[in-house]
């Protein structure tokens, strides 16, 4: 028999099988899932839900840790973790995109992650183990983001199966779609200029092409951007007024709730209690004694489910940003024929529309969360058939 050192048969099936590309591809996926974690909560006002979402942080650096361990145990280098970096841009993302967007973004990222980098075997029995145990905790992961976005009460470890309270109250609440939430006055406003600019500049091509760049294109683009503005503006205000008509009418809906559905809403109010500490036996007294009054049911389940109906935005500032936004987008295809006329105005129209128009739609993908050059190339592709439409239009009817 030879003295010399036998390679484990571990290690031997793991330098045959995709396990050391794996466990590096995870291993990346855990830095850069607990940045975005952290820079969540570092937006999340509620202190509770930010607690919840540094401990997922601190789960990914686990997680990062024992593949580590494990890539040692295979001879593999360790790259340093400093180089692991998300894009600006999508620190940017994380920083100004609705928060229940960026969660649902990230639910369906845990997702993707335990179906494509945690399910599928490696050949290697020992790292397909650790994987294994790691999906499972990202499963719990994308659960803990799940019951953020539906509202309910949330586990004090991230990674733990759901109790059955928070089961039965998650499918309760699953039922009841209605519940919204605004995504605030700066998408509004990045919106609100790419209407503007879209508008407008199909206005100016059209013009431009049934006058052959004259000063009439000055007129039409100027009564053009203050008619957006105003129109985007007033939109605004509106939207933002309806939000307290929109909140009257959850209210409504859940006193429509408790009158046709009381059991089912007792219970739910139970199931509250319950996760808030309670025994089942006291939630459910106190769920009984409160469905007594119905009207002080309601108030209770309207604080427990949307925070009481807070009627949303300011319709002021909402109609600043709309219509100032609108107004700086609209006025970008005009600015060339405030100085010439002719076939350079409309080149130079064409030039910086296009521009503009990539670079608004870059600035979307901060809300959307995509790409920041599909986002912009997208939106520059819709500004040319806009312009080249109403240009084509504007040929057709010469003036």
């Amino acid at each position: 028999m030879s003295s010399e050192t036998q390679t484990p048969p571990s290690a031997i099936s793991a330098t045959t099988s995709d396990g050391p590309q794996r466990l590096l591809d995870a291993w990346r996926g855990e830095i850069q899932a607990g940045a975005v974690y952290e820079l969540i909560a570092q937006r999340e006002r509620d202190q509770r839900r930010a607690t919840i979402l540094r401990r997922m942080a601190d789960a990914e650096a686990s997680h990062r840790h024992r593949l580590e361990q494990r890539m040692r145990e295979l001879g593999m280098t360790i790259p340093d973790p400093a180089d692991v970096r998300l894009s600006r841009w999508r620190r940017w993302q994380a920083r100004v995109a609705p928060l229940d967007r960026l969660l649902a973004a990230q639910e369906a990222a845990e997702d993707d992650e335990i179906a494509d980098r945690y399910k599928r075997p490696t050949g290697d029995e020992v790292t397909d183990r650790l994987l294994h145990q790691i999906r499972d905790e990202e499963a719990g992961h994308s659960r803990t983001v799940k019951t953020m976005r539906a509202g309910g009460e949330l586990p004090e470890d991230p990674s733990a199966d759901p109790s059955p309270a928070q089961a039965r109250l998650d499918r309760i609440l699953g039922r009841e779609r209605w519940h919204m939430s605004g995504a605030g006055w700066l998408s509004g406003a990045i919106y609100g200029a790419n209407d503007g600019l879209a508008a407008v500049f199909g206005i100016v091509s059209g013009v431009s092409g049934a006058t052959g760049g004259s000063s009439f294109v000055l007129t039409a683009g100027l009564a053009g951007a203050i008619a957006s503005a105003l129109s985007m503006a007033t939109g605004a205000f509106l939207a933002e007024r309806s939000q307290a008509e929109v909140s009257a009418a959850n209210i409504e809906r859940e006193r429509q709730e408790i009158a046709t559905h009381p059991e089912e809403e007792k219970e739910e109010l139970s199931l509250f209690y319950q996760l808030k500490g309670l025994s089942e036996r006291d939630a459910d007294q106190l769920a009984e004694k409160l469905s007594r009054d119905p009207d002080a049911m309601l108030k209770v389940l309207a604080v427990e489910e949307f925070g009481g109906g807070a009627a949303g935005g300011d319709p002021v500032q909402a109609a600043l940003a709309g219509g100032i936004s609108t107004a700086l987008g609209a006025i970008v295809p005009v600015i060339p024929f405030f100085f010439a006329t002719g076939a350079i105005a409309v080149i130079l129209a064409a030039i910086v529309s296009i521009v503009a128009h990539f670079g608004v739609g870059a600035a979307k993908s901060l809300f959307t969360l995509r790409s920041w050059w599909a986002s912009g190339f997208e939106m520059t592709l819709a500004g040319v058939i806009v312009g080249g439409a109403t240009f084509a239009v504007g040929l057709t009817f010469p003036t």
